[in-house]
């Protein structure tokens, strides 16, 4: 609870040190030459119109007008080629930039990140988990461990569904409902202990039965695995604290500006879960969390995709990404805070005989901003069709590079796996695309 009261008294100061990255996750492999790289009047361009924006120049979607507005904070990468077109693995280079490989589990951007900015000058420590996946799925930790695994929140609005009190509590008093969650964390650690002992029973170092070095053996193994569930404990354990905390709302969306809510697509007709992990984003990274990964599925477009498009995905992306970039920079938090909309991979130029495009990893776009990245601009290009790139070819290394600059953190920078084998944070030979920031055009 005193942690809460820090957060409310330095919500200022939090805003100004801890640095934080938005994954925009599009489930499914997204037709960016829809969205950010258009074609019109060409054979593989498809039915919509481009739009100005306020980036010089720059033109998308019609169905993104909110975004439009928001582009000068924005830098689309409209030459990024990569070398996956299967969606597990595509899954796991885009969150990685490492191509898939069985023998070594690659920590994900949000895992790296939460491992990272914790080091970077002003930095102040909070009880939050520094990982937190909205609303589905995102990047493992890899190498990293579980303490840099995301703590997921299935349901925006509401306590994740793993440490909220039961339905049954709701109509209690504030401190009764406080206590009764304190109990169900309590009981949580005890079951936690009880699986950690029951698993390993053979384990036990007080075993008269071997050698002595049998039962250092057993001692050591059983330190693996205690450590292992101590990192699981610690994750939950931050969520109990804050669940359970009476000023602890980050979770709730009851107190925020209806009127907002409504521009995020979180509330009112066609409200979207997507909008509403949107907003929750805003609000973990105004207390202080360091990495925060949102999901939007459905962009496996093989039929009807602009139908899909126009009346469903680009709607809501363009409420919730809009609003999310308007949101922090009117609250001051941009310059700390870098966005990233990014999928598996882009859609094939050519549309197919139902009206759908497929696979394609050639040349496709991502979309950057906010930290140190300067906004309002695209960078690179594909041909005339789409087909390939015709400019300043990058791979999703170089991105990763970009992203953490736009950070604060060195691309550089090298992470050990569990043998002592170093790995750079932004794949192999990533470099930071230096139009993207000031001083660089």
């Amino acid at each position: 609870m005193e942690f809460i009261r820090n957060i409310q008294a330095n919500a200022q100061t939090l805003r100004r040190a801890n640095k934080s990255v938005i994954i925009l996750w599009m489930s499914g492999g997204p037709a960016a030459m829809d969205l950010w790289d258009l074609k019109p009047g060409r054979p593989t361009g498809g039915p919509f119109r481009t739009i100005n924006t306020t980036g010089q120049g720059v033109q998308i979607s019609e169905h993104l007008p909110r975004i439009a507005e928001q582009m000068r904070h924005l830098a689309i990468v409209r030459s990024l080629s990569t070398t996956e077109g299967d969606h597990n693995r595509g899954t796991q280079l885009m969150h990685s930039s490492y191509t898939p490989n069985p023998a070594i589990a690659f920590p994900s951007l949000g895992a790296v990140a939460a491992h990272e900015a914790p080091k970077l000058p002003g930095y102040q420590d909070i009880s939050l988990p520094g990982y937190i996946a909205v609303g589905g799925n995102a990047g493992g930790p890899g190498f990293l461990g579980m303490n840099y695994s995301p703590f997921t929140v299935q349901n925006p609005g509401t306590p994740p569904e793993n440490i909220r009190a039961p339905g049954s509590l709701g109509a209690s008093g504030s401190t009764d409902l406080e206590d009764r969650v304190r109990r169900r964390q309590r009981l949580f650690y005890e079951l936690e202990d009880q699986f950690m002992y029951g698993r390993v029973p053979h384990l036990a170092a007080n075993m008269p039965t071997g050698t002595e070095a049998e039962r250092a053996a057993r001692l050591r193994e059983r330190a693996k695995f205690s450590d292992a569930s101590k990192a699981h404990r610690d994750i939950y354990y931050k969520g109990f604290s804050l669940v359970a905390s009476k000023e602890g709302k980050v979770f709730d969306l009851k107190g925020e500006n209806p009127k907002l809510m409504e521009e995020y697509g979180a509330a009112g007709m066609g409200a979207s879960n997507f909008g509403r992990a949107a907003i929750m984003a805003r609000r973990l990274v105004e207390s202080g969390v360091s990495a925060v990964e949102i999901q939007l599925g459905g962009w496996d477009t093989h039929n009807q995709t602009f139908d899909a498009h126009s009346q469903r995905l680009q709607p809501t992306v363009d409420k919730a990404m809009g609003s999310l970039v308007r949101d922090l920079a009117d609250r001051g938090m941009l310059q700390n805070t870098v966005v990233v909309w990014m999928g598996e991979f882009g859609r094939t130029p050519r549309i197919n005989q139902n009206n759908g495009r497929d696979h394609w990893a050639r040349c496709w776009s991502v979309v950057v901003g906010g930290g140190a990245i300067r906004g309002g601009q695209a960078f690179g290009a594909t041909d005339q069709d789409g087909m390939d790139v015709a400019r300043d070819r990058v791979n999703i290394g170089d991105v990763f590079a970009t992203i953490y600059r736009g950070l604060g953190i060195d691309p550089s920078t090298q992470v050990r796996d569990a043998i002592g084998r170093p790995f750079a944070i932004a794949g192999q030979n990533g470099r930071p695309i230096n139009t993207l920031f000031a001083g660089n055009a």
